[in-house]
């Protein structure tokens, strides 16, 4: 399998330098040039760890099938408890696809407690020996899944940049309290746009590149950006279908439909492989907050981030630019002439309307809503009190915009974090006066609830901060050369 870049269609690359690279040139991302096609009857039986390798040796054709099958038993073994992919039942029709049960409690683990291994037989696929930093935007749970993922990792540095105020309490020491020499971690003065834009700037400033190759380091990504964020996110939609067939909630061969709280659009992206590749999926819903510019796309074709950006309750979702939509737009499309026009007036007017014929082809696979504060807040509270189900804020905007664009097919709704990773707008929401420290709140919601905060956010408050150096949005180059 070979890359393509979709801003170039003629490049070429392998997996592995996909991987290692992080970003194409001219600051295209790199997709595969085609969808293998799955064979879901002899997936339908295997764990999640053995569906992993199967789904992996499609893309991944440059890696062993023996590296695969070790590394994702090495993965999704022990450290998600024996959790991995778990769908439950909400109420009748309604399912959770709860991808929260890893080590930092939110769906980027299982990408990022992968990709560093990916990451590392590249390289030694490659023949590459020079030190691989790693620069990470995030709105909150990427930061602290990549940190936990390379920590300690010889021959990786890792640098991320997280919205300064623009995260939950929680998410934020997660990032500043981590441990390893090799890891760092800034506060950007603005929002996750300022971030996620002053790292692409830096991939794309080649004096950069240049400086740093004479100190023997080469950049890469751990954002969604970077292919090897991406795919392993394919596999837990595939899961999620068979585990709903082997409960009696679906027929073989019968659609079945997905909502995703989404802002940066890699975790519905992943969705869209699933269904290239054969997966029975009806349609992909893609779930905003009060952020809209995606759910305004998707109906309208005209992307607008010319509006005012709102700090919410779900931060991983207060995103304007969403970098993966690009792919997305290369695949319906087919021309990276058009992406790479529609990137062009992106960045330089700071909106883009796509034609007809691909809107069209958006809206065959993708349906859009989106949920407020108030309305997050109505949900967490109803599905506890009429179902027993505590949700997060994410996961709550996309169960009250899955109930708007129902149809008769199965509705699973990816829940992508922890609802202890934000207990205080939980707890309010829930109707009790929330404690003004994460923690007190934490506690005070496992006393409410019943149930049990994970022990790695609980210990937080006793582990010393690390880093605690704001920066501009300009100074992100000057970090990056640091």
């Amino acid at each position: 399998m070979q890359y393509q870049s979709t801003r170039d269609s003629g490049l070429r690359v392998s997996a592995a330098e996909a991987i290692v690279r992080g970003l194409a040139p001219q600051s295209g991302l790199f997709v595969p040039e085609a969808f293998p096609k799955a064979d879901l009857a002899a997936w339908k039986n295997l764990s999640y760890p053995e569906l992993a390798r199967e789904v992996l040796a499609l893309y991944l054709t440059d890696y062993s099938r023996e590296f695969l099958a070790g590394a994702t038993a090495r993965t999704y073994g022990e450290a998600f408890g024996g959790k991995a992919g778990a769908t439950v039942p909400v109420h009748e029709g309604l399912y959770a696809l709860e991808l929260w049960h890893g080590p930092t409690c939110a769906f980027k683990d299982y990408a990022l407690q992968l990709m560093p291994r990916l990451l590392v037989e590249a390289k030694k696929t490659l023949g590459r020996t020079e030190t691989t930093r790693i620069l990470v935007a995030t709105s909150g749970d990427t930061g602290k899944a990549a940190l936990a993922g390379y920590a300690g990792l010889d021959g990786i540095e890792i640098q991320v940049f997280y919205p300064n105020a623009g995260t939950s309490e929680i998410q934020r020491l997660q990032m500043v309290t981590q441990e390893g020499e090799n890891v760092q971690v800034y506060a950007v003065d603005g929002n996750f746009d300022d971030a996620q834009t002053g790292v692409k700037r830096v991939f794309a400033d080649a004096s950069v590149g240049a400086e740093l190759e004479k100190r023997n380091i080469r950049l890469s990504s751990a954002n969604s950006i970077n292919w090897g964020r991406l795919v392993p996110q394919i596999v837990y939609y595939f899961h999620a279908y068979f585990r709903l067939v082997e409960q009696g909630a679906a027929a073989w061969g019968q659609p079945v439909d997905f909502c995703v709280p989404t802002g940066n659009f890699g975790d519905i992206l992943a969705g869209y492989y699933a269904k290239r590749m054969g997966l029975p999926v009806g349609k992909l819903v893609c779930a905003s907050n009060r952020n809209n510019v995606l759910t305004d796309f998707i109906r309208t074709g005209t992307y607008d981030a010319r509006r005012e950006f709102y700090k919410t309750s779900s931060p991983s979702m207060d995103i304007l630019i969403s970098s993966n939509l690009e792919r997305l737009l290369y695949h319906v499309s087919g021309s990276s002439g058009k992406v790479s026009a529609w990137m062009r007036e992106l960045a330089q007017t700071g909106t883009y309307t796509v034609d007809a014929e691909t809107l069209a082809a958006i809206q065959e696979s993708f349906a859009a809503g989106y949920a407020g504060e108030a309305e997050c807040a109505e949900e967490i509270r109803a599905r506890y009190e009429q179902d027993g189900y505590l949700c997060d804020t994410h996961t709550a905007v996309a169960f009250r915009v899955a109930e708007a664009c129902r149809g008769e097919a199965p509705m699973v709704v990816l829940s992508t974090a922890s609802p202890f990773k934000f207990p205080r707008d939980v707890l309010a929401a829930l109707g009790t006066q929330a404690p003004s420290g994460d923690f007190a709140a934490m506690a005070a919601l496992e006393k409410k609830t019943g149930a049990c905060a994970p022990q790695s956010l609980r210990e937080l408050d006793r582990k010393p901060v690390r880093f605690s150096e704001i920066i501009a949005p300009e100074e992100i180059r000057a970090a990056a050369l640091r």
